[in-house]
């Protein structure tokens, strides 16, 4: 049987990296791309992965890992567009470069790795793209008008992109984590605030600390990993899929809650 082949963004650390290993064991081939991919010294030990430089940015890095990825392994049946980080506070505090680099790589980015690979499972009339969403992606926190927004953007590119992706043979799906135990917070987290705006830092206050419980939580990187693998393995036209115990409850009571009342949930978790 034919080993099949993932091209995965942001695969230095985190969800990225714990998909890269997972797929790795279920003798995939993995074509694990980053930024700078000449820091990494884990993945490149693995027989059957290529570590490559992928910006999502950057149209030239993403036409080069693609045509790389097809060189070596010859075909690439799915695309795990992982790559993003999280843009939080007042939004009056954000330079508008903030703001534009939030949406270029969450939403822009993800849209041009697409495409890249979409002449590509055309031809094949095969393939899966899982996009990478969030339970932010569903519902908010306090402070996340811009992660929020790109992530409600991804809900809704990789909904409609499925009715096309039908017409190829292709599917279009979504993966919702929870709080992940990663080094979101360090690595990949946009914090903005102006403290002369003296009316929000009351607020930010108690949102900071209400963070604290939303990620006692956390689930391991492998628990999406494993969401991941079965989206693009289980043959079903299924689109959006939970990852962790905590976005399988906070979803479902933003189904079943009206707005006041899930809303009103999420200030008075927050002390406000």
């Amino acid at each position: 049987m034919r080993r099949k082949t993932v091209l995965i963004t942001g695969s230095s650390a985190g969800i990225g990296k714990a998909t890269v290993n997972y797929f790795n064991e279920k003798a995939w081939n993995v074509i694990a791309t980053m930024r700078t991919p000449e820091k990494e010294e884990e993945l490149t030990q693995l027989e059957n992965v290529l570590v490559t430089k992928l910006d999502v940015t950057d149209l030239a890095s993403i036409d080069n890992a693609v045509k790389a990825g097809i060189e070596k392994f010859g075909r690439i049946d799915a695309l795990v567009n992982n790559a993003g980080y999280g843009a939080y506070g007042p939004l009056e505090a954000f330079p508008r470069e903030n703001i534009v680099r939030q949406f270029n790589t969450n939403v822009i980015g993800l849209l041009d790795v697409t495409r890249a690979l979409l002449p590509h499972f055309r031809a094949n009339r095969e393939g899966v793209i899982v996009n990478i969403s969030s339970i932010g992606g569903k519902m908010t926190f306090p402070f996340g008008t811009l992660y929020h927004g790109t992530k409600f953007a991804v809900e809704g590119i990789t909904e409609s992109l499925n009715y096309e992706m039908n017409e190829i043979g292709v599917k279009a799906k979504i993966v919702e984590p929870g709080a992940i135990a990663t080094d979101f917070a360090g690595r990949s987290f946009d914090f903005q605030n102006d403290e002369n705006i003296v009316e929000y830092q009351e607020l930010i206050g108690k949102v900071m600390n209400g963070f604290e419980s939303v990620f006692d939580k956390s689930s391991e990187p492998v628990v999406v990993a494993e969401v991941i693998y079965n989206a693009i393995t289980d043959g079903t036209g299924k689109i959006r899929y939970e990852a962790g115990p905590d976005a399988v409850e906070l979803i479902e009571s933003r189904k079943q809650l009206d707005d006041e009342t899930f809303i009103g949930g999420i200030k008075s978790q927050f002390g406000f």
